[in-house]
Formats: structure tokens, sequence, C-alpha cells
């Protein structure tokens, strides 16, 4: 079967590269080969169900310091094709977008299903082919374009856009093409944890400062660059199994390929009051000696940190039940002030977060050409998306990664086609 553009991957990246092909140039054929039995699956579960599409960041630089891999080389393309643009496709489509407190960017109707409406309404309008349950066993060159096989069919287009995501066996074929792979590793993940401290506080959060430790308790620094020192604040949820959040989030994609060398097992420190130094914690701490002489220490949180967490972490420090503020010594002080501004939890393995499993590694960003996300070795050949060795933090931006991938290829494409024709 004859096309002009064939997608592999029926993912965000490909129906965006292929939505933006066909709204740039109508009477181009265009076909998605998808593996599975359906589309946009990613899409349907991000963001709990409610896909978040993008984050409120809409400055080009800042937006790159989300991405641990792929900041230096997005920075131009989100010149071209950032976070306002993507809400502004959408918006022009009929998806209505809302902009949440903490930045991400969700649809009005706080249902993925909106997207994928959009997608696959304008798929049909633009007479986009889609083959489900296809996967591509090989592609290669030919005289005027690719070939592309599948397990009983043949596809031949002009251009190949490889929205593949993290499929080994495409990342395989790709390696034999003598493209540069790096190896896959987890990116988005939660942290294992047993301890006293946290058990049974399943759905609690608190605002803290997490920094990584190996396990002779010596700060692991992350990315050579010296572009992050291995701490991440934010939000730090206690889970059944450990502890996530944007927090530890931030943390497991920062340190994706320092934390696998680990084998997941290391430690982390953990300040409960960011805004406070340990010589400050102390000095409210001795001031409650007085002020609350009468009181028992566990009666309340007397900072902005959860009843319980309180709680748990002054028995941690050695002051028995039914102590009051009056009878606590100064080595219990210190011994809470450590808890509070400095403890310290062993991380034993690793939980995917939620379904939104998200690797680093893929395609070397080396064998890109980031004004047109083409092959530098192969003319017409296409890389975007997941694919690609860049990956973000939670929060919307690795399909902000796809969107921008998606429309300059599609604007590339558009362009040869454009010249060809005028030609």
């Amino acid at each position: 079967m004859d096309f002009d553009v064939i997608i592999i991957g029926g993912g965000a990246s490909g129906f965006f590269s292929a939505l933006n092909c066909a709204q740039l140039q109508p009477n181009l054929k265009i076909a998605i080969l998808e593996r599975g039995a359906d589309v946009l699956e990613k899409v349907r579960i991000s963001g709990g169900g409610r896909c978040n599409v993008t984050h409120a960041v809409f400055e080009p630089k800042p937006l790159t310091g989300y991405y641990p891999r792929g900041r230096q080389e997005l920075l131009g393309p989100f010149h071209s094709f950032m976070t306002g643009d993507t809400m502004q496709w959408f918006e022009d489509l009929g998806v209505a977008l809302k902009i949440e407190e903490d930045g991400r960017v969700f649809p009005v109707s706080d249902s993925s299903q909106s997207i994928i409406n959009c997608f696959t309404e304008q798929a049909e309008k633009y007479d986009i082919t889609l083959f489900k349950k296809t996967s591509a066993t090989k592609f290669e060159t030919q005289e005027l374009g690719w070939r592309v096989f599948s397990k009983n069919q043949k596809f031949d287009s002009q251009y190949l856009i490889i929205a593949s995501g993290s499929n080994p066996k495409i990342l395989q074929m790709l390696k034999a093409m003598n493209l540069n792979i790096v190896p896959q590793v987890p990116s988005l993940f939660t942290f294992n944890i047993t301890d006293d401290r946290i058990k049974d506080l399943a759905g609690l959060s608190s605002n803290a400062v997490v920094s990584l430790l190996d396990m002779e308790d010596n700060p692991i620094r992350l990315n050579k660059s010296g572009a992050f020192a291995g701490e991440a604040q934010g939000q730090v949820l206690v889970t059944h199994w450990g502890l996530s959040g944007p927090g530890i989030l931030k943390l497991s994609a920062w340190g994706a390929r320092e934390l696998k060398a680990l084998n997941y097992q290391f430690k982390i420190q953990i300040n409960w009051l960011p805004d406070l130094s340990s010589d400050e914690i102390s000095k409210q701490l001795n001031l409650l000696r007085f002020d609350l002489a009468k009181q028992h220490v566990s009666t309340y949180a007397p900072f902005d940190i959860p009843k319980r967490l309180w709680q748990r972490l002054v028995m941690a420090s050695g002051i028995v039940s039914g102590k009051k503020w009056a009878d606590i010594s100064a080595a219990e002080i210190t011994a809470l002030t450590h808890e509070l501004n400095r403890g310290v939890f062993h991380v034993s393995g690793k939980s995917t977060f939620k379904e939104e499993f998200v690797t680093a590694g893929g395609v070397d960003l080396k064998e890109i050409d980031f004004k047109s996300f083409m092959s530098k070795k192969y003319e017409n050949l296409y890389l975007v998306g997941e694919v690609l060795n860049i990956d973000a933090i939670t929060g919307g931006f690795n399909f902000q990664n796809a969107w921008t991938g998606g429309y300059i290829a599609a604007r590339d494409i558009s362009r040869k086609t454009s010249e060809m024709s005028s030609s």
C-alpha cells in the first residue's frame, strides 16, 4: 500500500504528527500503524484519566529545566512550538483547557476522552488511515522513500515517522540501522520504604526537601553538568509501600541512571520543615518547653506538618508517650530536631508511578537534527516522542515533548512537500 507519510505508533506523538501533517498539507495520504488493539492508551490513563496535556510554563528556557534528558536539545524546538502553542492548538479544535493551581493543564471536562475524541475525529476528517494490531517488523529505505513491513502487509511511503514510544523491538530495528541507542531505564517511579515512621500513614502528605544518599550516607550528586544536585522540594506523599509525590518523582527522574546503578538500594534524607534551618527548629523547640510546659509533646504539631507524622517523629526521637514539654531533655530536643530536619530513610526498591510508565533512554540525541526531528543518517526518517532519549518529570512535560516533536516533524514534511510541488 502506498502512502505519503507512514507513522509507526498510535500514541500521543504519533497522532499529533499525523494531524499536523494533515492540517499543513491536507492532500497528503497518511497512515498510522499501531501494534495494539486500541490507540492513545497512554493519553487515556494519564493524569488519573484526566490527561495532563501540558504545563503552564510559557518561556522556553525555564521549560527545559523540567527535562533531565533533552534539556539542551529542546531549547530550539520550544522556540518554535511550546506550551502556549499546544493550548491554542487544542482550543482551536474545541477542546477547552484549564490551568490548575500547580500549573498543570487539563481539559475543562476533566476527562482524557476529550483529547482522544479530538484526535480521532480529526483523523477521520482528514481521512488518515489507521491500522490497529499492526506491528512493524521491519523498515528499510527505498529509492523513493521507505518500505515498512508488518506480519502480513507491506507499506510504502516517502516519509517515515517513528513515534513508537519505548517499544524495545523498534529500538532494536533502529540499532540494526546503526543508530546509537541509549539503554532504557525507568524514569518516573516511587520509592519502596519500610519504616515505622510512615507505617499506616498512607495518604498523608507534606511539603519537604528530599536529598539522595548512598548506603554510606554520602550525598549522591546527579548530572555531571551540575544542573541538579540530588535534592528536590515538593509534596511528599506516604503510600502503602513507601513514599511518592512530586518531591520523590523529581528525584526518580533526575536520578534514573544513578539509582538504577545502585539497584535501587539507597537512602534519602528528608527535611520536613524546608523553611527553617536546624538552628531555628531547635530554638523553637526549646521555646516550647516553656510556652507549652504542661502539655504533652505529642498533643499537637507545633509546625506545619500533619499531626500523625509529628507524633511518629516524636516517637522516633525517643520521647516517650505522655511526656510533657517541661520535662523534655536537651538530648531529646537534639534528636527531634534531627528527625524534623534530616531524618534518614532506607529505600529498598521502586514501584511504577500509577500507570504512567516513563523511561530514560532511546535513540541517542546526537542522531537527530532538532530543527526537523529528522535522523542525521537517513533522509526523511523522523523520530518523535519517547522513542528519543528525552524524558521529563511528571506534570505534563512528557506530553509537551510529544507535541513539539510531532509538530516540527510535520512542519518539515510540509515544507518539503511544498517545495516539490512548486519545482
